[in-house]
């Protein structure tokens, strides 16, 4: 079985919309491509090594238009390679037309789907795809979670994480990095078992008293 993994840029209160530019998703929202000028060599080459080993897309509609309208015309480039060759698999209700190379609709009973392709593949992307990734949250159809932090706050937009995500734990599965700019890098891996609590005035906190957690 392979592994999920969600490709997540946010800033700092946890916007994820239009990160690439101002014609990703501009109904209602004024800050498209706020990503754009906070990009440098370091954080390029971070989120060139989180794609090592990438051998599938798993994309929504929308974010599926929007490559399928771009990366076919892009010969150069280690993604442009990347995003061409592997397969896409797209997330939609509707019957949509899906004339870049090597695509694929999946059926309508999501979390099967999913599991397909996770039993297809080794390492699947979720790139963008909001509307996606909150399903994903929510039936916990992921295994990894690369997050990039901005630093930068906008008040509006669309979450990465809504109201909508379940109690869930996770592990940090490396070392963040910040960059010169003060992106930083965090990597997750979903862990057993839901968030547990405790009490910060009792002596143990809540850890239990053999202090395991």
């Amino acid at each position: 079985m392979g592994l999920i993994h969600l490709e997540l840029f946010a800033t700092l209160d946890l916007v994820g919309q239009a990160p690439r530019g101002p014609d990703e998703d501009p109904v209602g929202f004024p800050f498209g491509g706020w990503q754009a000028p906070l990009m440098n060599e370091d954080t390029g080459a971070q989120i060139l090594a989180a794609y090592e080993g990438t051998d599938a897309l798993l994309l929504g509609r929308r974010t599926y238009d929007l490559f399928a309208s771009y990366w076919p015309h892009q010969k150069d480039g280690e993604i442009a390679e990347l995003f061409n060759r592997v397969p896409k698999y797209v997330v939609s209700r509707g019957t949509p037309d899906l004339p870049w190379a090597g695509s694929t609709q999946l059926g309508p009973d999501l979390a099967v789907a999913v599991r397909e392709v996770r039993d297809r593949h080794r390492n699947v992307k979720v790139v963008g795809s909001l509307n996606l990734v909150q399903t994903l949250l929510r039936e916990k159809l992921f295994d990894r979670i690369d997050l990039w932090v901005h630093p930068i706050m906008l008040g509006v937009g669309k979450k990465v994480f809504d109201d909508g995500v379940v109690p869930t734990s996770l592990t940090l599965l490396e070392p963040p990095v910040a960059g010169p700019q003060g992106t930083v890098y965090l990597r997750y891996g979903l862990a057993d078992g839901t968030p547990r609590t405790g009490d910060m005035g009792a002596p143990d906190r809540g850890l239990g008293h053999d202090g395991s957690r």
